[in-house]
């Protein structure tokens, strides 16, 4: 098991942050290994994410020094929805089939995570998204037919899009993590806008099914700080509690957000409007 490890910054500091740095500090571009779990801990809200992908080897979520435990989920909960493939991922010895849209929610304490391939030439892709938990909630399968679905947007603000609630108090219950994918139609490009922050929250974002030469501008900074990163198919970056949460991709694209922190309000949030913004 591959773990990165990102620090907390400050925002006065991230003003003098370069390109390179920038993409040093928040971007993670190596979520899918193939036969690794790959993982990024940030030390922002102690949220851990990457991805599974095995191929021909069965894989298993280990504990360790960084976790203060040998066993990963002894004080953490863990979501997960499948982006590509077919495969299993058992959890306290309880197998559950997954394709892709397909989703899971496991509690504290689950002693063993495991992922495997049912088909290696169409091998499955796990995205994970862990945080830290003081209860032990039962673990949920969650296929998007069982997700909750809100239809936003307009096509005149190009942003008709689907958010999909996964990990979220309307589907089933969990410590502080919340979790769910937001489908773009085609033509619409931005994933929110006007754009966000929420102080109480810190969110991690992943795109994917991003056709090939497409990218997605993902905007970071505070309001009146405004930066930009440049991300790819299958990328992630961090987005902490005061920077605002918004991107625009070149072409249509799918996301999974992530959040963990004060409470699990989804619609808690400090809008910023367009002309504000600097």
């Amino acid at each position: 098991m591959n773990l990165e490890k990102r620090y907390a910054e400050h925002p006065e500091d991230v003003k003098h942050y370069d390109t390179a740095a920038l993409r040093s500090h928040f971007l993670f571009d190596k979520v899918f290994i193939p036969d690794e779990i790959s993982l990024c801990y940030t030390h922002t809200d102690r949220v851990v994410f990457g991805g599974a992908a095995p191929v021909k080897k069965e894989l298993a979520l280990a504990g360790g020094k960084d976790f203060g435990s040998d066993v990963f989920l002894d004080r953490r909960e863990i979501g997960i929805i499948c982006i590509a493939g077919t495969g299993r991922v058992q959890a306290g010895g309880q197998d559950y089939d997954m394709k892709k849209g397909d989703g899971l929610y496991i509690g504290k304490g689950v002693q063993e995570v495991r992922f495997a391939s049912r088909d290696p030439a169409d091998p499955p892709k796990f995205y994970l998204a862990s945080a830290p938990a003081h209860t032990a909630y039962p673990t949920v399968f969650i296929p998007i037919e069982k997700a909750n679905p809100r239809k936003l947007g307009d096509q005149a603000n190009v942003n008709v899009r689907t958010i999909y609630q996964y990990v979220h108090p309307a589907v089933c219950q969990s410590c502080q993590l919340v979790m769910g994918m937001t489908v773009l139609e085609k033509g619409s490009v931005w994933n929110t806008m006007p754009c966000h922050t929420h102080e109480r929250r810190m969110e991690v974002y992943f795109y994917f099914d991003l056709d090939p030469g497409a990218v997605v501008f993902h905007m970071h900074g505070e309001p009146k700080e405004t930066r930009h990163l440049v991300l790819r198919n299958e990328d992630a970056v961090i987005s902490p509690s005061w920077s605002i949460h918004a991107g625009a991709g070149t072409a249509s694209y799918t996301f999974i957000w992530a959040m963990a922190g004060e409470n699990q309000t989804f619609d808690d949030m400090d809008v910023v409007p367009a002309p504000d913004l600097r």
